[in-house]
């Protein structure tokens, strides 16, 4: 990974982990799987309808089980691909264009010692997060 692009995910972890944001983590494939298996199960057992009931059960139970799974954000940006890291760094670069530092502490400092870059940066990481993962943000309590 590129030093810069290395620096400004190290900056979204210090700056999500600052601010306390946490992000869902849709399993929607094991929601699926569930619901697939379970309609499958219900039409072996009760034919037609009993693929209408397995679906319905395994649809609500995958839901239930794969929803509300929230992570710290630092957790997840480390565990990005390199592709969602550079999507990531290409938002934050944006709004860091002006800055010149030589490593992540001192963009680190930089940024938590200016309270409107600090906030410019936590809107690029929030859009990254709604638009690009299509993740649910929580700040924890």
């Amino acid at each position: 990974m590129a030093p810069r692009m290395d620096d400004c995910v190290r900056l979204c972890c210090e700056v999500g982990a600052h601010q306390g944001i946490k992000v869902a983590v849709k399993n929607s494939a094991k929601g699926a799987i569930l619901a697939g298996g379970s309609a499958f199960v219900g039409g072996m057992l009760g034919g037609p309808p009993g693929i209408a009931v397995g679906g319905a059960v395994g649809g609500l139970l995958g839901s239930w089980l794969t929803s509300g799974q929230f992570r710290p954000l630092p957790q997840i940006l480390m565990e990005l691909p390199p592709a969602q890291k550079q999507k990531l760094y290409d938002q934050v670069a944006a709004v860091l264009r002006n800055l010149d530092w030589t490593d992540a502490a001192q963009l680190i400092a930089l940024v938590m010692g200016n309270a409107t870059l600090q906030q410019q940066v936590t809107a690029a990481l929030l859009s990254y997060i709604t638009k690009e993962l299509r993740s649910e943000v929580r700040y924890a309590d």
